[in-house]
C-alpha cells in the first residue's frame, strides 16, 4: 500500500484528480497531515465519510513503529524504527539551545563503504521513499509532543544516491502547509557525489550542504572513503566552487578526527590549503568508535592543536559537541546491533 506521506502537495493534487476528486480536497488532506499531524483519515472531519473510506483503502497513514528508543543523559534520543517491510532504520533527536534537530536516514543500509562508519556495516537494501523519510520526522514529533525545528539528512545512507525521493522529502517538510521547516534549517550531507551536487545547485533551495570530507589529501581519503576514487578531491573542490557560485551558499566540510590517521599538524596545513578560497568552514567532529573498524577518537590535545593550526591559517572552524555518547550514538550502530541479534 502506498504511503500518503510520499506525495508533495502538487503530487497529491494530481493523485486526487486521477481519483476523480476535487483539487481542494487534496489541499485539505495535506493540511491535516502536516499542520494538524493527524494519524488517521477518520480524524479529517471536513471531508466526506466516503472519501475517508476511499483513502483508508488506498493509502497507509500513521507513525512508524518504534522498535527501540534510547535516551541519553544529555537529552539525545536515538530511535530504531521498523518499516512496513520489516526493515530497520535509525533517527537521532538532539536538543540544542536553538531548537530540536533531527538526524534522519535516507536509505536502508549504505553502499558507500566508508572505512570508519557504522552505516556501511550493513549494505544497501533499497532507497527509502519520501514518505518513509517524512514519517521519521512526524513519528518523533508525535512521540515527544514537541516540534522538530531542524532536520539533518546525515543518518544511514547517501542522500544524493536517493535523489528524487530526497527532493520530494525536502519539498514536503519545507512547504508552508507541510511541516514548514525553513530551508536554512535543513542540511543535506553527502560524501561527495559531484554530479548530484551540480544538479542540486540548480534546484533553487536555500538549504545547507555538508560534505563528508574527513581527509586532507587523496591518499588518506582513498583509504577512508572509496567514493574518492571516482571523485578525487580536486574534482570535489571544483564542484563545490561551482555550487557556491550558483547558490551563494556557504558549504560545511565535515571532518572526523581519527587518532593517528588524519589528525596531525601536517594534515591541518594540507586541509587549510584545500579550503583556502572556498566559502566554506570546517566542522571538526569527535569520533564515535565502531568496534568493527578499530579506529579511535583523537586525543583532546591533538584536536586542539589541529583546530589552532586551521585558525592560524584563517580557516573558519567549529567543533561539534558530542551527543549521545552513552547510547549507540553513531549512525548505524543500533541497527547493526539489532540485526546482529536476529
Amino acid at each position: 500500500m502506498k504511503s500518503i506521506y510520499d506525495y508533495t502537495q502538487e503530487q497529491l493534487i494530481d493523485e486526487f484528480l486521477e481519483l476523480g476528486e476535487k483539487k481542494f480536497r487534496a489541499t485539505q488532506v495535506f493540511e491535516w497531515l502536516y499542520l494538524k499531524n493527524v494519524n488517521s483519515f477518520h480524524e479529517m472531519n471536513n471531508i466526506s465519510q466516503g472519501l475517508r473510506q476511499k483513502l483508508s483503502a488506498l493509502y497507509s497513514i500513521g507513525p512508524l513503529q518504534i522498535n527501540v528508543k534510547q535516551v541519553s543523559k544529555d537529552g539525545t534520543i536515538k530511535y530504531l524504527f521498523e518499516l512496513e517491510d520489516g526493515g530497520l532504520i535509525e533517527a537521532v533527536l538532539m536538543v540544542h539551545d536553538y531548537g530540536r534537530s533531527l538526524c534522519i536516514t535516507s536509505q536502508l543500509g549504505c553502499n558507500m563503504a566508508c572505512e570508519f562508519c557504522a552505516s556501511g556495516l550493513l549494505k544497501k537494501q533499497r532507497n527509502l521513499t519520501a514518505g518513509e523519510m517524512v514519517n521519521q520526522v512526524l513519528t518523533v514529533m508525535h512521540d515527544t509532543g514537541e516540534r522538530v525545528s531542524h532536520v539533518v539528512v546525515m543518518g544511514t545512507g547517501e542522500p544524493f544516491d536517493n535523489y528524487d525521493n530526497m527532493m520530494n522529502f525536502i519539498h514536503i517538510i519545507n512547504h508552508p502547509k507541510g511541516l514548514a521547516i525553513g530551508a536554512r534549517h535543513i542540511t543535506i550531507s553527502t560524501c561527495g557525489l559531484c554530479d548530484k551536487i551540480e544538479m542540486y545547485a540548480h534546484e533553487g533551495i536555500q538549504s545547507n550542504l555538508a560534505i563528508s570530507l574527513h581527509a586532507p589529501n587523496d591518499e588518506i581519503r582513498n583509504q577512508l572513503m572509496p567514493i574518492n576514487k571516482k571523485y578525487p578531491m580536486d574534482k570535489l573542490r571544483e564542484t563545490l566552487a561551482y555550487y557556491i557560485q550558483k547558490t551563494n551558499r556557504r558549504v560545511t566540510l565535515e571532518y572526523i578526527l581519527l587518532k593517528g590517521v588524519n589528525d596531525d599538524i601536517t594534515h591541518a596545513r594540507q586541509l587549510a590549503h584545500y579550503v583556502k578560497g572556498l566559502n566554506a568552514y570546517v566542522n571538526l567532529i569527535p569520533y564515535n568508535a565502531v568496534d568493527e573498524h578499530g579506529y579511535q577518537q583523537s586525543l583532546q590535545k591533538d584536536v586542539e592543536a589541529f583546530k589552532a593550526e586551521l585558525l592560524r591559517f584563517h580557516i573558519n572552524v567549529t567543533q561539534r559537541k558530542e551527543h549521545g555518547r552513552d547510547i549507540d550514538g553513531a549512525c548505524g550502530q543500533l541497527r547493526a546491533k539489532k540485526v546482529g541479534e536476529k
